[in-house]
């Protein structure tokens, strides 16, 4: 799935993990630059307050439809 940051860059979830030492759940994600990042789940999913405004610190975009055959 991929995701829009607040901010304007296009991520994809790699996949969800946990911290073995404190068992924080964290999701994996690439940017388009191909960095690989890891943030806490709650942030990742997290809202974010910009001049006044909340939004989701990571947007949802819509999956790319298959072609009609």
């Amino acid at each position: 799935m991929r995701y829009r940051h607040y901010k304007g860059g296009v991520y994809e979830v790699v996949c969800e993990a946990t911290i073995e030492a404190d068992l924080t759940a964290v999701v994996v994600y690439r940017g388009q630059d191909g960095k690989t990042w890891v943030r806490p789940r709650d942030a990742f999913f997290g809202i974010v307050e910009v001049d006044g405004a909340r939004m989701p610190r990571f947007a949802p975009l819509d999956p790319t439809p298959l072609a009609s055959a």
